[in-house]
């Protein structure tokens, strides 16, 4: 099986100027057409485009089946030529390959060896021929053709009006594209009106137009017809050429302005720079850094690397990728609250008012927190404690860290690390890495503006593990006193000072908490409510928040306390209150919906009403 190649391609030096000058001097080498074409011809097929008569190029050929044709042809005394446009190719083998019926015979003029497979052949196109049986088809094809008899005595009107027709669209296209010139000047110069089809192979041998319509030119031997379709590839051509044309008119237009504007704008940020209007755009990021920075006391370390960086930050060109790097670490750094405390309450009444207006019951827990608060009151300091608040759901562990942080008068913050597994989102990732951000501690401490607020960690019996860390271990340097004063992040890469934080954590169950973690908290138990404390916080919290949620009144809906019993005892009987919350939530449905249909103006609801419910 054998695989060979062709390459056809146009040579200046003969599709152009140099054709002329070799048909002058090179005359005696050229034959006439009018000499007999032998009946039996050796055909080559040809991948990249159709060959015509009456032109002279170049033409290499690579392959072993290639080389001893032509090799053959070139000792025969004619030394003449089939070559024929391939119709639907085979890859393994191409002289296996469909082939069109109606092809091009040319005279070899001169071989010239390229490499040890591959030969340059100059012919000249001679003929139309078309097959009328297949002689041979290994090792080489032959076929028995039949020839174009040619024109015959001057053309017609028709003929010469589709000439003229020609010439002018092809005139509009050089116009359209003035790289086609010579071409032109070239063509021109070989115009013969008497021999009309010569000038239509010249024609259609210079257009870039698709392989399959210059075969079916080279197909069509009746003039009438060939120059109808000449005409209408020169039309399309010329519409093409009309749309190039106004495409890259759009392209240099909208290049030209966007140049223009960027000169001008350039020239405008030099002008208020002279006058002292306006900074370069390095400068205000720097200004704009400092300014952030202004309050705010850095450490050593800290202050150190915002000053390298402000320099790095100067050097580098606005347009670098390093400089967006360089500048959103500097932010990172100037937007945290260094040396930024809030004041804390030093009241204690106060706080203890304040929790129990936000819960009721749980007096153990109240005290245990109250004692807390009261420790951080005399030292000013969280001593290094983490509270964790242990119980079911619902039972108002985050509530309650809320009221830990009004009481206290410390902003709060709280996120849920249940199902974390990757430790970055503690500690950050890597400046390296694109998209790279602090971790979730410094971006709560970035959020709300202090060094000391109270940050809730949500759901700590729920912590993940994977292959991308343990986001536990990285947990311990935050919660752990010893360590959390110079905490590192891996983004910021500079210390900073956790200790003034006060850590609360939250979970259902002490069993799945790492030791290590459960070994440095605090634990506070809330087992749940009874009954009656149920009751108590429907009716001073549960039932009054629910109304202003569903837009309803005290004259438009009442609760019995029977009824309400009935439903912490029957329906609501988990430790928390979210069960019982839903279940008012249900009820204010239910009376909007009646309200809202003009049943009643006010309901109240007893066993019996909630039943129906």
């Amino acid at each position: 099986m054998r695989k060979e190649g062709i390459n056809y391609y146009y040579n200046k030096m003969f599709h152009k100027g140099g054709l002329t000058m070799y048909a002058q001097e090179n005359n005696s080498q050229l034959i006439n057409v009018e000499h007999i074409l032998p009946e039996n011809l050796t055909i080559l097929p040809m991948l990249t485009r159709p060959i015509f008569p009456n032109i002279m190029i170049p033409i290499t050929f690579s392959g072993e089946v290639f080389l001893k044709t032509i090799k053959m042809v070139e000792e025969t005394e004619n030394k003449l030529l089939g070559l024929v446009f391939v119709k639907e190719l085979n890859q393994f083998d191409i002289f296996k390959s469909e082939l069109y019926e109606v092809g091009t015979v040319v005279k070899v003029h001169k071989i010239t060896p390229l490499s040890a497979n591959t030969i340059q052949i100059i012919v000249q196109g001679l003929n139309r021929f078309e097959l009328l049986k297949v002689m041979k088809k290994e090792p080489n094809i032959v076929w028995n053709v039949k020839y174009d008899k040619g024109e015959e005595g001057p053309p017609n009107d028709e003929i010469r009006a589709y000439m003229l027709a020609i010439m002018s669209s092809l005139k509009e296209i050089f116009k359209v594209n003035p790289i086609l010139q010579e071409e032109l000047k070239l063509l021109m110069t070989q115009v013969n009106y008497e021999k009309p089809g010569v000038l239509m192979d010249l024609i259609t041998s210079m257009l870039k137009t698709e392989n399959k319509n210059l075969q079916e030119v080279l197909e069509e031997w009746e003039l009438a017809k060939r120059s109808r379709l000449i005409l209408t590839m020169l039309k399309k051509e010329l519409e093409i050429s009309h749309l190039q044309e106004k495409l890259q008119k759009q392209i240099e237009e909208k290049v030209s302005k966007q140049q223009k504007e960027y000169f001008l704008r350039e020239q405008l940020k030099l002008i208020k720079k002279e006058l002292g209007l306006e900074k370069d755009d390095k400068e205000t990021e720097v200004e704009k850094i400092l300014q952030i920075l202004e309050g705010k006391t850095l450490s050593e370390e800290a202050l150190k690397t915002v000053e390298e960086q402000i320099e790095k930050l100067k050097l580098l060109d606005s347009h670098s990728p390093e400089h967006n790097v360089v500048r959103s670490y500097l932010l990172a750094i100037a937007e945290l609250p260094w040396g930024v405390y809030s004041d804390d309450s030093l009241d204690i009444n106060k706080s203890r008012k304040k929790l129990d207006e936000d819960h009721y019951g749980l007096q153990d827990v109240k005290s245990n927190i109250l004692e807390f608060i009261s420790t951080i009151m005399k030292t000013g300091t969280v001593s290094g404690a983490i509270l964790c608040l242990v119980g079911p759901p619902g039972v108002g562990k985050t509530s309650i860290g809320k009221s830990i942080a009004n009481a206290l008068n410390r902003e709060f913050f709280r996120f849920s690390v249940g199902g974390m597994k990757d430790e970055a989102e503690i500690k950050g990732h890597r400046r390296t890495y694109i998209g790279a951000m602090p971790g979730k501690i410094l971006q709560a401490i970035k959020k709300v503006g202090t060094a000391n607020p109270i940050i809730m960690l949500d759901e700590i019996d729920k912590i993940g593990n994977s292959y991308q860390g343990d986001p536990a271990s990285a947990l311990l340097e935050v919660l752990d006193p010893e360590q959390n004063v110079e905490f590192l992040d891996h983004y910021l890469d500079v210390r900073f000072d956790l200790s003034k934080i006060l850590f609360i954590t939250t979970a259902n169950q002490l069993d799945t908490i790492p030791r290590p973690l459960l070994d440095r908290m605090e634990i506070i138990q809330l087992p749940g409510y009874i009954l009656e404390e149920k009751e108590e916080i429907a009716k001073k919290y549960l039932i009054p928040h629910q109304m202003e949620e569903h837009g309803l009144t005290k004259k438009e809906i009442s609760i019995s306390a029977p009824t309400l019993r009935e439903i912490i005892d029957k329906y609501a009987r988990e430790a928390g209150v979210r069960g019982l919350e839903k279940n008012i939530k249900k009820i204010m449905r239910k009376a909007t919906l009646k309200i809202a249909e003009g049943e009643h103006k006010k309901i109240s609801v007893n066993k019996k009403i909630w039943k129906s419910f």
